[in-house]
């Protein structure tokens, strides 16, 4: 990994944070801005605004058509892009670091002064129907997004896709006033990282978003989990996805490095215990994993397996069990073996300016603050085997929400609140 940098930081006068990282070795540079507008806070009953919303800006600035502006990042060489999530949008762009500061520009006016042209809302709402539609060829898409609606009671559990009579409901009309009332630089995040020097990164950010006034608010509401149960959609398909959701670590916990290197070793890759025990041991599924999803001050474990009907029971008890069992400790094979895991991902990371200006915005929404490399690498490397046990010794036993979809409800009891075997 090269050397480290040290990220600089600066709040404007309108209220957006700027955080820059150097990677002089680099002749590109990315940068990424996050306005906390999601789909937690899309206005009642029109669910997918948010998506919308964030196609619709990227359709020209008041000066320029979508043509034009689109022909005008792509004469820069250009790579852009934004979507809406759950709780914030993102608009990223990548180039040359030469040319990013009118880059910049550009993307600026989208955000600052999009262009609203009627004669484009349909194409963007239709965009945002046909990703939605697009749920219908993958199960597994479908699963997650029924398993989010179960497991949040707040706002949290709607899907950046929205609904198909929220998405129905918009109008040019309810989408510009929705984003005068919650798009502003209040909370807004730059992140930029590449070949570029501080001065510059600065400069730019000053003359486009320095004077930004708009008022808009949209604070994320607090995240409530719904009590813990099973429920099964019934579908006419071959196989059963299962999914599972329970909380977990906190993002900005002192134990969040415990809780990393502990999932790394139940999924993190071909060895992990979830694979070796569900798949390559029993044969019980063609996919099985499980992964962290951070939200601000709140984190929580989805778990996935895809298997056949008369496995699908037989196939959830194993993975609770390997759920359960990680409370027993790790040992120290398991232990290196995810910090190597762990730590080459983070070479990748370093090598892309895109991933790196992603990542200093997610860290200072989460987090508060953006993490190096290097601090996350010194977090990893110093955990000892028995810290990371003494962590995971601690925690309480998993409940899960359950979530079902296929031809067959699971039968017999199943348990969302387990006890360690």
């Amino acid at each position: 990994m090269p050397e480290p940098s040290v990220s600089q930081r600066k709040e404007l006068d309108s209220g957006l944070t700027v955080i820059f990282e150097p990677m002089p070795w680099l002749k590109t540079a990315s940068a990424s801005l996050l306005l906390p507008v999601g789909s937690v806070t899309d206005p009642e009953g029109l669910d997918g605004s948010s998506a919308v919303l964030a196609e619709w800006m990227q359709r020209g600035t008041r000066k320029m058509n979508s043509r034009a502006f689109s022909d005008s990042l792509d004469a820069l060489g250009a790579r852009h892009g934004g979507s809406a999530g759950r709780e914030y949008t993102t608009f990223g762009i990548s180039c040359l670091a030469s040319v990013l500061p009118e880059a910049l520009k550009l993307i600026a006016e989208s955000i600052r002064d999009p262009r609203f042209d009627q004669g484009e809302f349909p194409g963007a709402q239709a965009v945002v129907v046909q990703e939605r539609a697009s749920l219908a060829d993958h199960p597994d898409q479908r699963l997650f997004e029924k398993l989010g609606t179960t497991f949040f009671s707040s706002s949290h559990g709607r899907s950046p896709y929205g609904t198909e009579e929220g998405l129905k409901a918009l109008t040019p009309t309810i989408i510009k006033n929705d984003y005068w009332r919650r798009v502003s630089p209040k909370w807004a995040i730059l992140g930029i990282a590449g070949g570029l020097s501080w001065e510059t990164v600065i400069k730019a950010a000053e003359s486009n978003f320095g004077n930004w006034k708009q008022k808009g608010s949209a604070n994320p509401p607090s995240v409530s989990v719904a009590p813990r149960t099973y429920v099964h959609s019934q579908e006419d398909i071959n196989q059963v996805q299962i999914g599972l959701a329970f909380e977990t670590t906190a993002p900005n916990s002192p134990f969040w490095y415990h809780h990393v290197i502990g999932l790394q070793v139940l999924s993190g890759s071909t060895g992990s215990r979830l694979h070796t025990e569900v798949r390559e041991k029993r044969g019980l599924v063609y996919s099985v994993g499980a992964s962290t999803r951070a939200l601000k001050d709140f984190s929580y474990v989805v778990g996935y397996a895809g298997t056949k009907p008369d496995r699908a029971s037989e196939t959830l008890r194993v993975v609770q069990d390997e759920l359960s069992k990680m409370r027993k400790g790790i040992n120290k094979e398991e232990l290196e073996r995810a910090k190597t895991g762990l730590l080459s991902s983070l070479v990748l990371q370093g090598e892309s300016s895109g991933a790196r200006a992603t990542a200093l915005t997610q860290d200072a929404y989460l987090r508060g603050r953006s993490r190096s490399l290097d601090e996350i690498h010194k977090k990893i490397t110093v955990l000892s085997l028995d810290e990371v046990n003494q962590y995971l010794f601690a925690l309480p036993a998993p409940s899960p929400t359950v979530v079902t979809l296929g031809p067959v409800r699971l039968q017999g009891k199943i348990e969302t609140d387990r006890t360690l075997p």
